[in-house]
């Protein structure tokens, strides 16, 4: 359930918080008071785009909160999965600046992948124009799996990757597919590279040794003349030499050091100076006498690294990758000396890969029929309580010419809505307050099949009134038993069942208009009533049309 939702620096929204009940959460208010901004608001904190013009002027920054209860397992889980902390609430939250925005779950940046996954298990939101997707026949069929769900999970991903697997061996045998004189060239070219590479007889990290040895040897002569001023200046050759030097200073040192015991100490400190730079000496002279500069050697070593690295710019950036390439042009090259052979077996391969797509697919189509008629029963019942009197709805399946990614079937939702007429298409029947009313039954119907706590409605009531208002209310006021739902409304009928009523109100301030959001108590709820059934004023009479409208509303709330 949503708890509540936190707004901040948001077009016209200085600072707003709500907290919402359980049941029909019902927000109301005038044209351009900012009610669809707080459903925006929602989409921002599940990552949707953000323009830097949406900030508040003045602004440098906004920010949107939600926090739901945690008390769903697959919530906790999924958490866990996104090593998210568990805290005894999920606090989703995004702030956002030009250029630049953070979200996060409980504390923890995320990314928009992993807020939208965590957001499917928490809420749904409708926006305006949504139903208009009811025009397009793909969205039927994401409709049936979703209500489908774990039934045809399995065989879905199987599908898609058989399907995959289908289109890379169609590649494949399509790109193999040689003529005589192409495929002499390739086994040609194949024998030359394996050749090439086998002859050059590279060991892993070669080429790292060769280039160390290379510097060394290109530089063997600055190296000398810097180490034979060492030697000079630290050796024992000579006045100059350090090692000389402390030699002496030891020997001095030692002629006294009986007089006092303390100066054993610095006879020892400096005894031991003396070995190191004894020992540092004797290094550097075995270095020196080690290295000689040898032109044929060195001309072998960079002739190799050239072979070395025209070989790295042909297959690969390193020795482990040219290797790798050599064993890749050997295997095509045994492919290639049986060819026929192994075009054979890439199309036995897809022919049974084909099989097993098409097995797959027919038993996710025995699974989408059998739910599709669950389905039609749901929501042709829930069409009627919506004041589709005489609606007959009917899910088509039929099979595709050939498979795709997502199975065998072409699905289209039907319906005829008048007695006596055949069912056809949605987008040659339904109008747009009819596909309203149709997405609000197929919302609730998949509500209650995916357990989602927490649905949002902005203006579902589009295109409606009258009687059929009064339905829809019905509707939304039944989904809110087994749900919370949070519905943006101009209609009184549905505003008339909430459990919660909230107003949207923009009101003008020196430094700019600014939209303020409010709980109303049951008298307030009653002038907003009065509003919405077209009073200028909140006169006894409009309040008591309200009163009645409300009346009406917890008869019908009582009988649904």
């Amino acid at each position: 359930m949503l708890l509540s939702l936190h707004v901040k620096n948001l077009a016209l929204i200085r600072e707003a918080e709500l907290s919402f009940g359980r049941g029909l959460n019902i927000l109301t208010g005038e044209t351009g008071a900012g009610k669809s901004v707080l459903i925006g608001s929602v989409n921002l904190a599940l990552g949707g785009r953000f323009e830097k013009e949406m900030l508040r002027r003045g602004a440098e920054s906004a920010l949107v909160e939600l926090e739901f209860d945690c008390d769903q397992a697959r919530v906790r889980e999924k958490l866990a999965e996104l090593e998210i902390p568990l805290e005894d609430t999920v606090r989703i939250s995004r702030r956002m600046q030009a250029g630049r925005s953070v979200l996060r779950i409980n504390g923890e940046p995320v990314n928009v992948r992993q807020v939208k996954e965590l957001a499917e298990l928490l809420l749904d939101v409708h926006g305006q124009h949504e139903h208009q997707s009811l025009l397009h026949k793909k969205k039927h069929l994401e409709i049936l799996d979703a209500y489908c769900g774990d039934e045809s999970l399995g065989l879905r991903e199987s599908a898609e990757a058989l399907f995959c697997q289908v289109r890379e061996l169609e590649r494949r045998i399509r790109e193999e597919t040689l003529d005589p004189a192409a495929l002499g060239r390739e086994r040609s070219l194949a024998e030359f590279e394996c050749q090439e590479i086998e002859g050059a007889r590279l060991r892993p990290g070669e080429d790292q040794e060769a280039e160390a040895r290379y510097r060394k040897l290109a530089n063997s002569q600055r190296i000398m003349e810097a180490l034979g001023e060492c030697h000079r200046y630290a050796g024992n050759d000579g006045e100059a030499g350090a090692g000389s030097a402390i030699g002496r200073a030891v020997r001095g040192i030692g002629a006294v050091a009986e007089y006092d015991d303390a100066l054993g100490g610095l006879l020892e400190q400096l005894s031991e100076i003396e070995t190191l730079l004894s020992d540092f000496n004797r290094d550097l002279s075995d270095y020196m006498a080690d290295l000689e500069f040898d032109g044929e050697d060195f001309q072998n070593l960079e002739d190799r690294l050239n072979l070395i690295n025209r070989l790295k710019e042909k297959y690969g950036g390193s020795i482990e990758e040219i290797l790798e390439a050599g064993k890749a042009r050997q295997e095509r090259l045994d492919r290639l000396a049986d060819y026929d052979r192994y075009m054979e077996g890439l199309r036995d391969e897809l022919a049974r890969k084909k099989r097993e797509l098409s097995e797959v697919c027919g038993e996710l189509t025995k699974v989408r029929r059998r739910c599709g008629a669950k389905l039609e029963e749901e929501l042709t019942q829930s069409l009627v309580h919506l004041n589709f009197l005489t609606v007959r709805f009917q899910i088509a399946i039929r099979p595709l010419e050939d498979p795709g990614p997502r199975g065998g079937d072409d699905v289209e939702f039907l319906i005829a809505l008048n007695p006596g007429e055949d069912v056809k298409p949605l987008s040659q029947i339904a109008s747009g307050g009819e596909l309203s009313r149709i997405m609000l039954a197929i919302k609730t119907v998949l509500a209650g099949k995916d357990e989602i706590d927490t649905l949002i409605f902005d203006e579902i009531d589009a295109g409606i009134s009258g009687r059929t208002a009064w339905k829809v209310s019905e509707q939304l006021s039944r989904a809110a038993r087994a749900h919370q739902v949070i519905c943006i409304t101009h209609l009184p009928q549905i505003a008339a069942m909430a459990d919660e009523h909230f107003l949207i109100e923009k009101n003008a301030l020196e430094d700019g208009a600014v939209t303020d959001i409010r709980r109303l108590e049951p008298e307030e709820s009653l002038q907003e009533l009065a509003r919405l059934l077209g009073s200028d004023s909140v006169s006894e009479a409009a309040l008591t049309n309200a009163r009645q409208m409300r009346n009406q509303a917890l008869e019908n709330k009582g009988s649904v």
